[in-house]
C-alpha cells in the first residue's frame, strides 16, 4: 500500500469515527486494527494524535467547502435532500464539531465553516420555506434551524423522508409567522 494509500486509509475510518462518536472516539489501537496495520504506521505518518486530529480537521474543511458549493447550485428541496444525504457523513462531523465546540480548534473550524457555508444555503433556504422576498428574516430562520437541525441528526434520521419532513415543518412555521399580524417587527422594521 503506498504511503497517499495508506493515509486515506487512517484518515476515512478516523473521519467515520469522529463523525459518529466525535473525538473521544479516536483511539490509536482501534483505528490500526480497522486499518489492518501496527500502531506505529499511524506514528509513522501522522506522530500523535493531535496531529491526527488537525488533519481530519482539514479534510472535513475541504468536505465542506465541496458541500457548501453543491447547496449554492441547488435549484430545490428535492435535489437539496439529496444532496444532504449523500453527504451524511460530512454533516455527522459538523455535529460534533458544535457538540463538542469548548475545544477552541474545533470551534475555530465550526466558525469558519458557518461562515461559507450559511451564505452558499441561503438562496435555496429562502425559496424552500416561502421566504425570497426577506432575506433578513429567512437568515434568522435559518440560524435557528441549523441549530436545531444538528441537535436532532443522528445516522438514522439523515434520510429523504426525515429531511422532507423537517423542511415542511419549517415550512408551515414560516406560513404560520406570515399569517400572524405582529410578524412585520421580525424583519427588522418597527
Amino acid at each position: 500500500m503506498k504511503t497517499s494509500d495508506l493515509t486515506k486509509a487512517w484518515v476515512s475510518h478516523g473521519y467515520s469515527i469522529f463523525a459518529y462518536e466525535g473525538p473521544t472516539g479516536l483511539k490509536i489501537e482501534r483505528l490500526a486494527k480497522l486499518v489492518g496495520k501496527n500502531k506505529s504506521s499511524f506514528y509513522h505518518l501522522f506522530a500523535d494524535l493531535e496531529v491526527f486530529t488537525n488533519v481530519l480537521l482539514n479534510h472535513h474543511l475541504e468536505q465542506a467547502r465541496i458541500l457548501a458549493q453543491k447547496e449554492s447550485e441547488c435549484p430545490g428541496q428535492k435535489e437539496l435532500v439529496e444532496i444532504i444525504v449523500a453527504h451524511k457523513l460530512d454533516l455527522l462531523f459538523n455535529r460534533q464539531l458544535r457538540i463538542h465546540r469548548e475545544n477552541k480548534e474545533f470551534e475555530t473550524y465550526f466558525t469558519k465553516i458557518t461562515q461559507f457555508s450559511v451564505p452558499s444555503i441561503l438562496p435555496v433556504w429562502q425559496h424552500i420555506i416561502g421566504l425570497q422576498e426577506n432575506s433578513y428574516l429567512a437568515r434568522l430562520v435559518l440560524q435557528l434551524t441549523l441549530e436545531n437541525f444538528f441537535l436532532q441528526i443522528t445516522d438514522e434520521t439523515l434520510n429523504t423522508a426525515w429531511l422532507n419532513g423537517y423542511f415542511d415543518n419549517i415550512r408551515t412555521l414560516v406560513k404560520q409567522f406570515k399569517n400572524t399580524k405582529s410578524v412585520a417587527s421580525l424583519d427588522g422594521t418597527v
